[in-house]
């Protein structure tokens, strides 16, 4: 089989193999990996895995024998968009949304296979728990002691921008091949990011076509190339993306599953970083340069540095939620920042 194009993102680096003997090894790697890595084959014997090797039909056939009768969500494309999920020129959607029983989504799939100018079809993040019946158990990683959200991604050729997610995420192809173009967290400001509130699924995007760069509109992207690392996945390749990487994914053939674990190194009861982001957003950005100044200096205070100056002059037991936070105090503030925007 011909090798997809990867266009002007050839030359980045290769995202690292390793071989992974058992769960105990996957989970000594994933506790200590501060880079992305890829496990070819970790999951080959999934018999998701065996019916995509056989065809596309015979993967839609397996997946419907364990669907659940409801409604999914699915988004389609445009006709000639190369598989880009996106904006269209006025920053709306390129796609729309509807809901449809699995059945009529796969007849569609399958009606599209080998037409080069066919809609997209995607599902995308659906929940293999509440939407499937015994498909987790027959097809799963061992993440030992986590509780990951499982979903299941399924679709034709796809391009979706490049994003991050707060989890940790282990994505596993299981139809067709994906192609993932990653960078590290800090190269944000080279990936020109779209808006924050407006986006395809949740995340704020880059705004780069991957698939031709125009390096004099996004200049600042050449040094983000210089940071990249690429990876294409056959059926049964695993892939570690540590939280908060970004990462450009391309569906590369006519039907593609992925199946992915995202996870928190975190408790759960803490609250989303986003959330304070876009807060800082409506009530700090725009203060005159000065009280902009000050609200820096709190903030790296009370939590960037935060340090013993901050309570050691407090008698213990009257620190609140200075005091490290436990799911009593969180559930505190909550309940203040609550009481305190809804005014």
């Amino acid at each position: 089989m011909a090798e997809a194009d990867p266009g002007p993102l050839a030359g980045l680096a290769a995202v690292a193999e390793v071989a992974i003997a058992d769960a105990a090894e996957l989970d000594v790697r994933l506790r200590t990996a501060q880079q992305p890595f890829v496990v070819r084959g970790l999951a080959a014997g999934w018999p998701l895995v065996e019916a995509g090797r056989r065809s596309g039909d015979a993967a839609r056939a397996y997946l419907l024998a364990h669907h659940r009768d409801k409604p999914f969500t699915v988004s389609v494309g445009q006709p000639g968009s190369g598989g880009r999920l996106f904006y269209d020129d006025a920053m709306a959607m390129n796609f729309r949304t509807f809901e449809a029983k699995l059945p009529e989504i796969f007849a569609r799939i399958a009606a599209f296979a080998g037409k080069p100018e066919a809609p997209v079809v995607y599902l995308a993040s659906i929940d293999v728990h509440q939407y499937f019946e015994g498909l987790h158990a027959a097809n799963h990683v061992d993440l030992g002691d986590r509780e990951p959200l499982a979903s299941i991604w399924m679709g034709t050729r796809t391009r979706i921008a490049a994003h991050n997610d707060v989890p940790n995420n282990l994505a596993v192809v299981a139809v067709g091949r994906r192609r993932f173009t990653l960078f590290p967290r800090e190269q944000f400001r080279n990936l020109y990011l779209g808006p924050v509130d407006n986006t395809p699924a949740g995340r704020a995007v880059s705004m780069v076509d991957f698939s031709n760069p125009d390096l004099v509109r996004h200049p600042r992207f050449a040094e983000a190339m210089a940071h990249g690392q690429v990876v294409e996945m056959a059926p049964g390749d695993a892939l570690y993306i540590p939280a908060l990487w970004w990462h450009h994914v391309e569906g590369l053939e006519d039907f593609n599953v992925l199946v992915n674990y995202w996870w928190r190194e975190t408790p759960r009861w803490m609250g989303q970083p986003q959330e304070v982001l876009n807060h800082a957003m409506m009530a700090i950005r725009d203060l005159p340069a000065d009280e902009k100044a000050h609200w820096r200096d709190m903030f790296d205070y009370y939590v960037f540095d935060n340090d013993a100056s901050v309570t050691d002059h407090i008698p213990a037991g009257g620190r609140g939620v200075l005091d490290p936070m436990t799911p009593e105090l969180a559930a505190r503030l909550r309940g203040y920042l609550m009481r305190a925007l809804s005014r």
